[in-house]
């Protein structure tokens, strides 16, 4: 019988309703911790209904649930790294509990990154109709859970060696409480090194040319809008929106301008009227004062052409 996770999500779909007797499962208890082999975990495991299962070396790993604080770092790293692929569409984000086979040379797992991305230049592409992905992950990300101990040390350390030893590029671990976030990148050895802080805390990616952000905005969350005025973000979150503000600054400018300009032209008009106005009233004056003279020196006797 062909393995359940080389099938489509359709056909798996099918398979389960025609050959599962779903009566028998228990749904309600969690089976962390139970040792299944993997054609057991594909077939019974990878989509349960009820638990969000990864699979580790023979055995069955449940995925702990978050905390609100933990959903919402996520839900905002998640909207900044969509917008990045939307400027820039050099990859694809996944989700959806989408996971990865891990091949390393003393174990194999199955994990299910909380968030991975995948490059266009990756040699292995995902189809729309793909529930696993059968190649390496270029960038995986995780929210970290402090639910358990045990959940704590599968993102902090083993999947941080599993992800380092199968080729993951990146490796960001987001911590909603601040003590294990934490970013890697693969050097020239193949081994993981931290991605330190640059510039007021600034985490700049290498796998993702321009993606960057502060560490202090995934606690932060600011909103889209306050990051289109940010140097850091405003080259991918919504740049149409930044231009187009800009614009309309600049016609705010021009409009203004030419309103003062037209004042100014019409205060200029004004003045030269003003001062027109008063040769006009003195040329008056000057006039009334000949004439009176002539009147005077006529009284006289006295001719102007004499004087």
């Amino acid at each position: 019988m062909e393995a359940l996770h080389t099938l489509s999500r359709n056909d798996q779909i099918y398979y389960r309703e025609k050959y599962e007797d779903v009566s028998t499962a228990q749904d309600d208890i969690s089976e962390d911790g139970r040792a299944v082999t993997e054609d057991e975990y594909w077939e019974k495991y990878y989509d349960h209904p009820d638990f969000n299962y990864e699979w580790n070396n023979g055995y069955l790993e449940a995925n702990p649930v978050s905390d609100f604080s933990g959903y919402l770092m996520y839900e905002w790293f998640t909207e900044i790294l969509r917008h990045y692929f939307r400027v820039n569409p050099i990859g694809v984000t996944v989700g959806l509990e989408i996971g990865f086979r891990l091949s390393l040379p003393n174990k194999t797992s199955i994990r299910k990154p909380d968030l991975a991305v995948i490059l266009n230049n990756n040699p292995v592409g995902i189809q729309p109709d793909d529930c696993t992905y059968p190649g390496t992950y270029d960038l995986c990300i995780e929210a970290l859970s402090h639910s358990s101990r045990k959940g704590i040390k599968r993102d902090t350390v083993v999947k941080k060696k599993e992800y380092q030893g199968i080729g993951v590029r990146e490796y960001y671990i987001l911590d909603a409480r601040g003590f294990e976030t934490a970013f890697y990148r693969r050097d020239s050895k193949g081994k993981y090194e931290k991605i330190r802080p640059q510039n007021k805390g600034i985490i700049r990616s290498g796998v993702l040319p321009g993606f960057q952000f502060r560490v202090s905005d995934l606690h932060r969350q600011p909103s889209l809008e306050e990051l289109t005025q940010d140097d850091i973000y405003h080259k991918y979150v919504l740049p149409a929106y930044r231009d187009a503000q800009e614009r309309a600054k600049k016609e705010k400018r021009r409009a203004e301008w030419a309103e003062q300009n037209a004042a100014t032209q019409q205060q200029r008009a004004e003045q030269e009227k003003q001062r027109a106005e008063r040769a006009e009233k003195q040329l008056l004056i000057e006039r009334r004062k000949a004439e009176q003279m002539v009147a005077k020196l006529r009284e006289l006797g006295i001719s102007s052409r004499e004087m």
